[in-house]
């Protein structure tokens, strides 16, 4: 099958979007990792289709992780995608539905390749949050362990994410890994271990989404950019949560059937 792409990322975390409205197509497992390969494919930490919805919403959001398996919630996702809509003619204002349920987007800024999205993101119950190991549990559309450490800047994110991730005690389905340190002016540093990429990514929506809840501390820096994550703390949840960010069109493309 050949069919157009584009290709997004939301501060260094990249992926692959299909308008599938009309194409109506489901990727395999093997379509996925081929396309995401860095070697063999486009390149991503994951491909996201744009599909038809009901119910009201502009569409319908699917992710898959770059090992091809059908991912959760992805904030960075989540704001290229709609930065991707907007391009094909919808409007700065947006109500889609993710993994997680109804998302509302909205573009602040966009010039013909680049801008900046806020998204909203789940509401998290007051119990929702749980200390466990030497840090937290929280899952923000997407499972988050969060970690405070020294050195941030050389810390074997990659050697201890992965040896957490896969902590069956604690995480039975295994989790993303957060590693944070408060930087001189304040701001949070993060650097994340994500799973179905098994590997340091450059930036991850509901990671900083989680390391900001969990500490209380709006400004987030990750290896490849800086977020602004605002949310409400009432009796009963964390509410009105909003990840703000950038995002950038790197190109537009044609894979080929030829390319599986």
């Amino acid at each position: 099958m050949d069919f157009c792409f584009y290709k997004f990322d939301g501060a260094g975390n990249d992926f692959v979007i299909v308008d599938n409205r009309r194409l109506n197509h489901r990727f395999s497992v093997d379509e996925v990792a081929r396309i995401c390969h860095r070697r063999f494919g486009v390149g991503a930490d994951g491909l996201m289709t744009i599909d038809a919805a009901s119910d009201g919403y502009d569409f319908e959001m699917r992710y898959y992780n770059s090992d091809g398996r059908i991912g959760s919630m992805c904030g960075n996702g989540g704001r290229c995608i709609a930065a991707c809509a907007h391009m094909l003619g919808m409007s700065k204002q947006l109500n889609f539905k993710g993994f997680d349920g109804p998302h509302d987007a909205e573009i602040l800024d966009w010039d013909q390749h680049r801008g900046m999205v806020r998204l909203s993101m789940r509401d998290i119950a007051a119990d929702g949050i749980r200390e466990c190991l030497d840090g937290w549990f929280i899952d923000t559309g997407s499972p988050h362990y969060v970690q405070q450490v020294v050195d941030l800047k050389h810390f074997d994110v990659v050697g201890e994410g992965r040896r957490l991730r896969h902590c069956k005690e604690q995480f039975p389905e295994g989790t993303n890994v957060d590693f944070i340190e408060t930087l001189p002016d304040g701001r949070l540093a993060v650097r994340t271990f994500e799973r179905g990429v098994e590997d340091e990514t450059w930036a991850c929506g509901t990671g900083a989404t989680a390391c900001a809840i969990v500490t209380g501390n709006h400004d987030i820096v990750m290896p490849g950019g800086s977020f602004r994550v605002d949310f409400e703390r009432a009796d009963d949840a964390i509410r009105k949560v909003f990840l703000t960010g950038p995002v950038s069109l790197n190109f537009i493309g044609t894979w080929t059937s030829s390319a599986v």
